[in-house]
């Protein structure tokens, strides 16, 4: 700026007459502050804004393209390119001064566990009587899941009406369902003029429908599958086998010990350690016993009623066989500690995930922004706290980073986490998870800066207005929070590693960018991340860590939003 001040002074003065002629210099009166003004102190510094600085899009390219690249063959759950970026993460980690927190690990940085990998075999069937029922034909799978029968098993079902439990109305009243196979009916119970009996509950209209609630009901219940009666005749099932049967032959995985789970009849994907089949409309009406004109009165009865009632079948034993061959992994969390001073028994845990796809068909899908994305800004997010406390700034409260594994398998790094947590639960004040924050996805302008701000008032209103005010205060980033509606489609908030700690009633916030036209597909590459903006959500990322680490009090769980 000086400089060109002081070219357009000097061609004003060649413009003007008697330039050349010797001026006599002129007394410039220096004003002097007064004693009130010399005694105010100083501003403090910003350090939140200092050290947001240091998150830079070169450093973030530099990372990516390493973690992004062939070398590391998609990072599969359990599989050698994984192994090879959670090594790359520990030297990253350790390099930046972070402890490694897991006691008892052959690498204090590393918290193994082990998963079960199954591949579908041929073979699969459901029979009752002398009749046999075709897997893909008859019935298939809700997703690719491990099998609830990989040996043959003879069971006797239990018929569950339509499966639901709500307030007083309870299609479980007086049944034990324990280690048992159900049988549900797809649909709503409804009275005689056709209208619903369970009144909405803030989800999606299909949410009875879908079937997850069921089988979410029938987990808490502890049946060990639930089999959903649809109303497709055998063809038209037959078809829908076909269009899933590529994704169904995929491989699957599980946690080989999970832990007890916490019982959580909201959680909207498919709750871990129970079957959930759907059968064509023969096969559910022989395995619930009855016929359709015998359902149809059923429902009817129960209808008129306006309550569940005694059926007047009863299912029939089955025997059943889902064929799998299974293999045992090993994948790892990777953990790094940053303590903090007065109040250091606190911690917040920022994370990602580091896994991806892997390789299919001879193809690596290398997941630059799914969650390659994530886990350079959790990187850069954790150089910057630790430059801060090199500096003699480091944080009041603690400090968890965590690049989780075996997220696009299931959640699994982070369920296992949460249940085997390094730092107790109840000294965790909350989780800043971040998704695919790299792109721009369908429903934006590629001018746009944003992000999406997923679960930050579910559980605490404070968590929710400290995001806001460092989003206005230094970024100013369009905050979009159309994923966080109750009767959002997609389900974006049960979709990634902070839901296992909402569910755990810990405060969230997800970002994320969405998805975009290259989401979960080969060509999910570094060179379409747009590392800019990229930056500019990390540094908020790191400025709602910094208030939340750096405050008095712990933040408030105050809130309880579907």
């Amino acid at each position: 700026m000086k400089k060109i001040v002081l070219c357009g002074l000097l061609a004003l003065a060649h413009a003007l007459p008697g330039v050349a002629q010797v001026q006599q210099p002129t007394k410039v009166k220096i004003k002097t502050k007064n004693k009130a003004e010399a005694a105010k102190p100083a501003a403090a510094p910003d350090w939140s804004r200092t050290y947001a600085k240091t998150i830079r899009p070169e450093e973030l390219r530099q990372h990516l393209t390493v973690i992004a690249s062939d070398e590391f063959l998609g990072r599969e759950a359990g599989q050698p390119g994984q192994k090879l970026a959670a090594e790359y993460l520990v030297k990253e980690f350790a390099a930046l001064g972070l402890q490694g927190p897991v006691v008892g690990s052959d690498n204090p940085y590393l918290q193994h566990f082990p998963l079960t990998r199954a591949t579908l075999a041929a073979g699969g069937y459901v029979k009752v009587g002398n009749q046999r029922y075709e897997w893909l034909d008859d019935f298939f799978s809700y997703g690719p899941m491990l099998s609830t029968f990989p040996s043959e098993t003879v069971s006797q079902p239990v018929f569950v009406g339509f499966g639901v439990e709500q307030g007083a109305y309870s299609d479980y009243a007086g049944l034990d369902v324990q280690g048992k196979d159900v049988v549900a009916i797809m649909g709503d119970p409804q009275d005689e003029r056709g209208r619903k009996l369970l009144k909405s509950t803030g989800r999606p209209a299909n949410y009875w429908d879908s079937g997850l609630r069921k089988a979410a009901i029938a987990k808490a219940k502890g049946a060990r599958s639930i089999f959903l009666m649809t109303f497709a005749p055998t063809e038209a099932f037959r078809k829908q086998g076909t269009e899933f049967a590529s994704s169904l032959r995929e491989p699957v995985f599980g946690l080989t010990n999970p832990s007890p789970a916490v019982i959580d009849t909201v959680r909207e994907d498919i709750p871990p350690g129970i079957g959930v089949y759907l059968t064509s409309q023969n096969l559910g009406l022989k395995l619930a016993g009855t016929t359709l004109p015998g359902l149809l009165e059923y429902a009817r009865a129960l209808g008129r009623a306006g309550k569940p009632v005694p059926p007047s079948f009863q299912p029939p034993a089955m025997t059943i066989h889902l064929p799998q061959t299974q293999e045992q992994l090993t994948t790892e969390n990777v953990l790094g500690f940053l303590e903090g001073t007065d109040k250091k028994d606190e911690v917040l845990v920022i994370s990602s995930h580091y896994d991806h796809l892997g390789v299919k068909n001879d193809t690596i899908y290398n997941g630059a922004d799914d969650d390659g994305s994530g886990t350079v800004a959790v990187l850069a997010i954790a150089k910057a706290f630790a430059q801060a406390k090199a500096e003699g700034h480091g944080p009041r409260r603690s400090i968890l980073f965590i690049s989780m594994t075996a997220e696009e398998e299931g959640l699994f790094g982070s369920e296992y986490y949460t249940a085997n947590p390094v730092v107790p639960l109840a000294n965790t004040i909350a989780n800043l998870n971040i998704d695919m924050v790299g792109r721009t996805d369908r429903k934006h302008s590629p001018k746009k800066r944003f992000v999406n701000i997923v679960g930050s008032d579910k559980l605490s209103s404070e968590l929710h207005r400290i995001n806001e005010t460092a989003n206005r205060t230094y970024t100013k980033l369009e905050l979009d929070y159309r994923y966080n509606v109750p009767n959002e489609p997609e389900h974006i908030y049960y979709r990634s590693d902070h839901y296992n700690f909402a569910r755990r009633k810990i405060p969230v916030i997800f970002y994320t960018t969405g998805e975009h036209e290259d989401y979960h597909k080969a060509t999910d590459d570094v060179e379409k991340i747009e590392f800019d903006k990229l930056a500019e959500r990390a540094q908020l990322v790191f400025h709602t860590a910094w208030e939340l680490v750096n405050r008095e009090k712990r933040i408030v769980v105050d809130s309880n939003k579907p």
